[in-house]
């Protein structure tokens, strides 16, 4: 296990909501009181700093590249994130990002909603989906030859499900 990593999850509440807002290159303009206490962060320490900051290890880099691409293009995205809180505590979310627009619509930055997502869901689908990627990607060397294998897998397995990345997200629901 990754020395920073302390294995203790943890979790908050279904009515509350983690927030976020960034600007084009991912730095943190706003924060919510539920995201630093999950993150363990001050909003001083928050406020400028990358939200790569509690990027998790066992999170697969192409899921983030898929996210990229969505609201880079414009597009809202759902996505389920492992999250690392500053003390190396986890914590897992259903994430919705959108792109934040100015005058005349050009994009500003980003805005992101998290919510507790369904446990089974993480258990049975999302972690041993996640394991896959992640070992694709180690496997060539994790950097961007990973996350391009990684990004085959992902795309192969939506193929076969029949359904865009969005479709298979909401299906879990289900």
């Amino acid at each position: 296990m990754d020395k920073s990593l302390t294995g203790v999850e943890r979790f908050f509440s279904p009515d509350e909501l983690i927030v976020t807002k960034t600007d084009l290159k991912g730095r943190i303009t706003y924060a919510n009181s539920v995201f630093l206490r999950m993150s363990s962060l001050t909003l001083s320490e928050a406020i400028g700093a990358p939200h790569s900051i509690i990027r998790h290890p066992a999170m697969p880099r192409v899921v983030f590249k898929v996210l990229w691409d969505e609201i880079q293009a414009g597009n809202e995205i759902f996505a389920y994130v492992l999250n690392r809180a500053t003390n190396g505590d986890h914590y897992w979310v259903l994430a919705h990002v959108t792109p934040s627009l100015g005058e005349g619509g050009s994009q500003i930055g980003y805005h992101s909603n998290r919510r507790v997502p369904d446990r089974n869901v993480i258990a049975n689908t999302i972690q041993p989906f996640y394991a896959k990627l992640l070992a694709e990607e180690a496997r060539h060397g994790g950097g961007r030859e990973g996350i391009t294998a990684a990004a085959t897998v992902l795309t192969d397995f939506l193929s076969s499900k029949g359904a865009s990345y969005e479709d298979f997200i909401f299906s879990l629901d289900n």
